[in-house]
């Protein structure tokens, strides 16, 4: 349900991400303040993605990778990586 908005007591559609993607293999959660929507990055070992989502845990240079399931997350794990970024 969104709590606040023009939205507020309306369901919130599962799998949709912030700038109205739908989530896949690829889906990048980060600050948008810094890494606007349609950022691509490599992230070694995961592959491309673009910012298409956002959370309220994700602050600075700290991005949020999606997996097809809890346990391919789980088995990635927390990393420190080097990325490569291309601005839109």
């Amino acid at each position: 349900m969104y709590s606040y908005g023009p939205q507020k007591g309306q369901r919130k559609e599962v799998g949709i991400t912030a700038s109205g993607a739908r989530v896949r293999p690829g889906t990048i959660a980060a600050d948008t303040r810094l890494f606007p929507f349609g950022t691509i990055m490599y992230v070694p070992g995961y592959g491309y993605g673009i910012v298409e989502d956002r959370g309220g845990a994700i602050r600075g240079h700290k991005i949020d990778l999606y997996f097809r399931t809890h346990q391919q997350a789980l088995e990635w794990g927390r990393q420190h990586k080097q990325v490569r970024v291309w601005l839109p």
